[in-house]
Formats: C-alpha cells, sequence, structure tokens
C-alpha cells in the first residue's frame, strides 16, 4: 500500500478556496491576498501558491499585477451569472432606456444568466452613496450594470472588485467600463441651431447626476458654445433644482418670473412633457414664445405634432456591446473601456426664431 501523500498547507488553502467557489460564496472577483490569508490564517505566499494552483486549474483567472483574481466561466459552473441593474429613476416603460433594458435583459435571460432590477433607484436612495451601497450589500450580484450613474456612485463602482458597466453616466478618468451614445456633437448642434436663430436665454434642464459635483462633458459643451457667442453663463444656464416633480415646478416657476427663456433644451422625457404642461397654463405657445428640445427620442414625443426637436440614437449595438460585456464577464475577463455610438440631431416643428411680441 501507498502512503498516503500529506497536502501542503497551500494545497489546504487551494481546496477551502475551490469548495467555496462551487458554492458560489464569491461573485465576479475574489478577496485580495491580505484578506484571504487572514481569514485562513496562512501567510501571504502561502495564498498566492494556493492561487496560482486554482488559476493552473481554470478556476480563477489574473487581471494584472497587485489586483484580485477574477472567477472564471468555470469558477461560476456551479451558478447563473446574476446581473443586477441599478437604475437611475425608475423604470419608465415608454422611454428609449427602458425598451433598450428589456431587450438587454430578454437576450441575456436567452443565454441563462439570471437579471434583476434594485428595487430603489438612485433618485428615490436621494443619491445617497451610503444608502445606496447598504441596498447593494442587500442584493448580491456577480456584475453590475449601473443606469446613468451619479459621479460620486460611479467612483465607488470603480473601486470594487465586482465588474461594472455604467450605461451612461460620466466615467472620465475612471476604470470602469462605459457605453451609450455620444451627445456631445448633438448638444453643440443643437445650442448652434438655437444661436443661429437669435437666442441667447437658452437654458438647458440636465439631472442631478449631470451637474454634480460639476457639469459633465455635454453639460461643459453647451455651456462653452454659449461662451463663444460672447454669453457670460452662469446658473441661469444650467440651474440647480430639486429632482421631484414638486421640485421641477418650482424651477419652472422661478425660470419664467423674471427672464423667461427662449429656449430650453431638456433632459428628460418626463420633464418634458412636464413643460410641456406649464406653458400651456400660462399660454406660452411653442414655438412662437419659446423653443424646445428633447434629448429623449421617447415614444410619447413621437405623437406630438409637429414633430419635436430631439436627440436620437441606434439602441441595438449598445444592447449588443451589453451582452458581450456580460459574456466576457462570464470568461473571467472584466473589461474596462468607454465605447460610445453616435447620437443624431434630428430637427423639428419645436423650435423658432425669438419672439418679439
Amino acid at each position: 500500500m501507498r502512503p498516503l501523500r500529506r497536502l501542503s498547507v497551500a494545497e489546504m488553502s487551494a481546496e477551502h478556496l475551490r469548495v467555496d467557489l462551487r458554492r458560489g460564496r464569491w461573485r465576479g472577483a475574489l478577496p485580495g491576498v491580505a484578506c484571504l490569508a487572514a481569514e485562513l490564517d496562512v501567510s501571504r505566499d502561502t495564498i498566492r501558491a494556493a492561487l496560482r494552483l486554482l488559476e493552473t486549474e481554470g478556476l480563477l483567472g489574473s487581471r494584472g499585477p497587485g489586483r484580485s483574481r477574477a472567477i472564471t466561466a468555470q469558477g461560476l459552473a456551479r451558478h447563473r451569472l446574476r446581473i443586477g441593474i441599478l437604475l437611475n429613476y425608475p423604470l419608465d416603460v415608454s422611454n428609449v432606456t427602458a425598451h433598450l433594458l428589456l431587450r438587454v435583459q430578454r437576450d441575456l435571460r436567452a443565454k441563462e444568466y439570471e437579471l434583476f432590477f434594485m428595487r430603489k433607484s438612485q433618485v428615490e436612495l436621494k443619491h445617497d452613496v451610503r444608502r445606496i451601497i447598504r441596498h447593494l450589500g442587500e442584493n448580491p450580484a456577480d456584475a453590475w450594470i449601473v443606469v446613468a450613474g451619479s459621479r460620486e456612485v460611479l467612483e465607488w463602482f470603480a473601486a470594487q472588485t465586482t465588474p461594472c458597466l455604467a450605461l451612461y453616466g460620466r466615467t472620465d478618468g475612471l476604470q470602469l467600463a462605459r457605453t451609450g451614445p455620444d451627445k456631445v456633437p448633438t448638444y453643440v448642434a443643437a445650442t448652434r441651431h438655437l444661436l443661429a436663430l437669435g437666442h441667447r436665454r437658452i437654458v438647458l434642464i440636465a439631472r442631478h447626476a449631470r451637474r454634480k459635483p460639476i457639469p459633465g462633458n455635454v453639460e461643459c459643451a453647451f455651456l462653452d458654445e454659449l461662451t463663444a457667442h460672447g454669453i457670460l453663463t452662469g446658473d441661469y444656464h444650467l440651474p440647480d433644482w430639486e429632482e421631484t416633480p414638486a421640485g421641477y415646478s418650482n424651477l419652472l416657476e422661478r425660470l419664467f418670473r423674471h427672464a423667461p427663456p427662449t429656449a430650453m433644451i431638456i433632459d428628460g422625457a418626463a420633464e418634458f412633457v412636464a413643460t410641456m404642461e406649464f406653458l400651456a397654463r400660462r399660454r406660452i405657445h411653442v414655438p412662437d414664445q419659446v423653443s424646445l428640445v428633447s434629448t429623449d427620442d421617447d415614444a410619447a414625443l413621437a405623437w406630438c405634432h409637429p414633430g419635436v426637436v430631439h436627440i436620437k440614437w441606434d439602441t441595438a449595438p449598445i444592447v449588443r456591446h451589453i451582452v458581450r460585456w456580460v459574456t466576457a464577464v462570464r470568461k473571467g475577463v472584466a473589461e474596462r473601456k468607454t465605447v460610445n455610438y453616435p447620437a443624431e440631431f434630428v430637427p423639428g416643428g419645436s423650435i423658432g426664431p425669438v419672439w418679439n411680441g
């Protein structure tokens, strides 16, 4: 009879980690070497040797020096990949983002991934990062898709080991995957069109995540275009407001009290509809007295006649990109690059020359 071979401490550590991997204890990536060494009460060199064994078996994949190991498809084979979606606003089934996400949901579930939406959106959680983190902790996922995340939220995700893809959002300078339409050229086109029609009191209505802590790239492009035409920009052109129906109503009352804008670029279909209702009550006519541009191609706006000036983009390549990104995560590859797709400025009947009445 052959004598039993004693397992080394590294092999025993690898077996301990192997069992936890099979149970689905971790999602996306393992904790760091120091954390694992403390948990197993072994040296860091022992943990490193154990991790190399698991890499050889194909259960883990390296993500580069100094970074924790990613869990590969083989390492995740015992459970379905679980993808969480953190929304900015509660889902509105009529808008373009809702249709995009429903297609993503359909395509991912066809590949037998588990997909879920966080019960509360960033707006409902008041953009409070601590509250958002707490809710995320109550809903673990192998990877996250964050829709129109605030800068603070995306900075937090960039510092985590769990893979994250930002759908829209401000990821400049962050090691975070991002996709969506490239709206900068369309904002510039819309602003130049309005300026050519003689407008100077142009207001851009942007949501919290686009304004704070500093304006985003499309907002800066808008302000820079005004400045280039000799307009001294300030809070009037990019106003602050509370992201609630009452807060938006207060903003409109404030804007039209003393120096009413002659043109408004509105980021959000709900805000666009609320603006139309406000103007109708005030008997302010579009486009005779105020010009309106929607930065979204919402299905409801297609019923307006004449058509609303808006920004549109093809969602199909974005859906395919998200599905490819999730598939790469499944293989243990968490891509962190930005891939944007062209957007188009679409003229319509909701803008006209400055009213001289």
